[in-house]
């Protein structure tokens, strides 16, 4: 998935108010927006990522799983936390 500029600007302003709404002190609101943009951006790259390695992983057991399928579903959560581990390392 992917933000366009708009949405992740969008979501960098809500993040802001939820933080500066908690009482938190923030210097600079521009650095502060580019820098929960540039996160934002940076997670959601990851999980993309993942999801790819995940799949591909999946499609080449030597036996076919059907996406969709409850074995498919075990086999995705099972190797997507396998996938984050060694992201985490």
């Amino acid at each position: 998935m992917r933000f366009t500029e708009d949405q992740a600007s969008h979501l960098a302003h809500k993040t802001l108010e939820a933080i500066q709404g908690a009482g938190i002190k923030v210097a600079n609101d521009r650095l502060a927006r580019n820098e929960i943009k540039k996160t934002l951006t940076k997670h959601l790259d990851t999980e993309a990522g993942l999801h790819v390695k995940v799949a591909q992983k999946i499609s080449s057991l030597g036996r076919n799983v059907p996406e969709g399928s409850a074995e498919y579903e075990v086999l995705y959560r099972q190797y997507y936390e396998e996938e984050m581990q060694r992201t985490r390392r």
